[in-house]
């Protein structure tokens, strides 16, 4: 592709989502002619329909993102423009196209998978940075970066899912919207109103769940916060007069929803924006760059994230407790699977998909479910080397003995969202598949155990859960945590363990997730999700560690018990003692006696009781023997 002087456009109707500040055979191009699996998607014809919609408007380049108008990370079928037009269904990833090329750029996770799903129409750019179309890059290379009112994709997507039909559902909110506006209050820089696009922002502002977005009860929508106005941007044929009147839309004032088109929203910005003395808040992480453009300097205040995802981060002392709730009934679903399985897999069976779809069944059974909260990940051997794999009917694995088998899944329940994924061998591990698991685990320990003055941030203890696989030259590509919501999305930004994530304080839900991926044969992540909470130390005050409260164990016969040391044994008992716990009652309330047998076996201690922290049960037996050995020789 030329280097310089394109006229790039971002789709309005999109509103693009630029931020501001399985086995199978893959294709090969070089044949002729060339060779695409049955997994590629033909877009020859999409193309030349962009294309042709591209000349008339002079445009050199047309971008295409993968994310919504509101950037979020899961979005909605009729928003995965990116898989329409290329053919990969990946969730990360961008393309462009010009009159002669297109090309997608996406991480290592997706390059396999791309290389299966799309034809040789399109380039992979196997580059992961994420400043690829900013602004700053245009502008250092002579490029210009325009919006334009219609979306070029959506016009030849004849085909585009509609919204679903169904309505928004209520609780309350007029104490958050007091809240925020008391930040606006006491923020030096004195912003006049607080502009909301991230969907979570609004969602949580009103204690409102919709349906539009797979996995996530969210809803299309926009909020403009000022001290004496609120405005909701939402689609206003699905609003409910219920729902009128849990807004107060029907009167005036400062606690008053005024209710407004959705579509209308940049023409009302741009109104108030106009006004004199006016200055307007964005968080930038998740504001497009459609908006943004509206807002001139002198109007715009600008933060990383807003105040509503920083405020909603912290749970308080009852979202706390119902989220602690679910992860409790979330486990016995999980439990329910590996005990299934370790009977099933031997009798051949199984496959991935069976295995994903019996725990979504048994998510489905327990208490405020409201379905799974992403695309379950069911792989097995070299499906679980894609770190981000989920089984089709044509890629689905049969179980067997012989390889690992990892699953990470997560449900919706109305007070709290879960993740958690385990990693377990119905056979014989190698010695390389238990060192590599044992590490990944030391590596989830050590985070998990970790004491850490209030406001350290993530990025800044990391390193731990690497540190274990490091020693011996292994490492992960992905993240070490995200953070969890209360019926919100399963990554809530912005708590976790990367730069860009802020600094951990108690009440805050991350998951802890290090791994191992080796390419064509297996996968390992241990995924727990966390709470943080106040520690006592001997002298500091204002410290904090992770509570663990994913409850599931880990598979015994992958975890070398030699490579742990003393504090990580100890630590591993307390864990399990804590499952004993918590589970007991609720698989016995349940009636699933055999379900509890099946726990109580698998957290069964690993140091016996009164023994020194440094020696494990079964290193007692071998000393035991070897004394009595020496006995006999003598």
């Amino acid at each position: 592709m030329p280097s310089c002087g394109w006229l790039l456009v971002l789709s309005l109707a999109a509103l693009t989502g630029i931020a501001v500040g399985a086995e199978g055979t893959e294709r090969n191009c070089s044949l002729s002619p060339p060779y695409l699996p049955s997994t590629a998607v033909n877009t020859t014809l999409r193309l030349q329909e962009l294309r042709e919609r591209m000349r008339p408007l002079n445009i050199s380049a047309y971008i295409i993102p993968g994310t919504d108008a509101h950037l979020s990370e899961y979005i909605a079928p009729r928003d995965n423009r990116v898989a329409f037009m290329t053919g990969f269904t990946g969730s990360a990833g961008t393309a462009v196209v010009t009159q002669t090329k297109a090309a997608l750029w996406t991480d290592s996770r997706y390059w396999v998978q791309a290389e299966r799903q799309m034809d040789c129409n399109w380039e992979l750019e196997k580059d992961g940075r994420g400043d690829l179309i900013t602004p700053h890059r245009l502008f250092t290379c002579n490029r210009s970066l325009k919006s334009i009112p219609a979306n070029l994709v959506d016009q030849v997507w004849t085909e585009r899912p509609p919204i679903p039909p169904d309505h928004l559902t209520q609780r309350t909110w007029q104490m958050k919207v007091d809240h925020i506006r008391n930040q606006m209050r006491d923020n030096p820089y004195e912003p006049t109103a607080l502009l909301l696009s991230a969907l979570d922002e609004t969602a949580w502002l009103f204690n409102l769940r919709g349906n539009d977005i797979p996995y996530n009860p969210f809803f299309y929508s926009y909020t403009l916060l000022t001290m004496d106005d609120i405005w909701l941007f939402v689609h206003l044929d699905r609003v409910t007069d219920e729902l009128k009147e849990y807004l107060n839309a029907s009167c005036v004032g400062s606690l008053c929803v005024q209710l407004k088109s959705y579509d209308t929203v940049r023409d009302d910005l741009q109104k108030y924006v106009a006004q004199p003395g006016v200055k307007v808040w964005i968080g930038t992480e998740y504001t497009n760059y459609a908006l943004y453009e509206l807002i001139t300097p002198e109007k715009l205040m600008t933060s990383s994230y807003s105040p509503v995802l920083t405020t909603k981060a912290v749970k308080d002392e009852t979202e706390q407790r119902i989220l602690r709730d679910a992860h409790v009934r979330d486990a016995v679903a999980v439990i329910q699977l590996l005990m299934w399985l370790e009977k099933a897999v031997p009798e051949g069976k199984e496959t991935e998909l069976t295995a994903a779809e019996y725990v979504n069944n048994c998510r489905s059974k327990q208490k405020d479910s409201r379905g799974p909260s992403f695309e379950t990940i069911s792989a097995s051997g070299p499906n679980a080397a894609l770190a981000h794999y989920s089984p089709t009917e044509e890629s689905s694995r049969r179980l067997t003995v012989d390889e690992m088998y990892l699953v990470d899944s997560g449900g919706q329940y109305l007070d709290g969202t879960t993740d958690i994924t385990r990693t377990v061998h119905w056979g014989t591990p190698t010695d390389m598949q238990r060192e590599a698991f044992t590490r990944v685990l030391m590596g989830n320990i050590e985070i998990s155990r970790t004491i850490f003055p209030s406001g350290t941030r993530g990025a800044n203890m990391e390193m731990l859960g690497r540190r274990a696989l490091w020693q011996v030259g292994l490492n992960y590509g992905h993240g070490t945590g995200h953070g969890v919501g209360n019926y919100f999305g399963v990554h809530e930004w912005p708590v976790g363990f990367q730069t860009n994530n802020i600094p951990f304080r108690s009440g805050m839900f991350t998951s802890i997730e290090p791994g191992y991926y080796k390419d064509n044969d297996f996968g390992i992540r241990i995924e727990d999700v966390a709470v943080i909470v106040p520690v006592q130390t001997k002298y500091g005050h204002n410290y904090l560690t992770f509570d663990t409260v994913s409850l599931v164990p880990y598979d015994r016969k992958l975890i070398d018990t030699s490579l742990l040391s003393s504090e990580q044994l100890k630590w591993l008992d307390n864990y399990y003692e804590t499952i004993r716990r918590l589970m007991g009652p609720e698989l016995d309330r349940q009636g699933l006696h055999e379900e509890k047998a099946w726990m109580l076996k698998h957290t069964e201690p690993f140091m016996e009781s009164g023994s020194s922290a440094s020696v494990c049960s079964s290193s007692m037996t071998l000393i035991a023997l070897a004394i009595a050995l020496l006995q006999n020789i003598i």
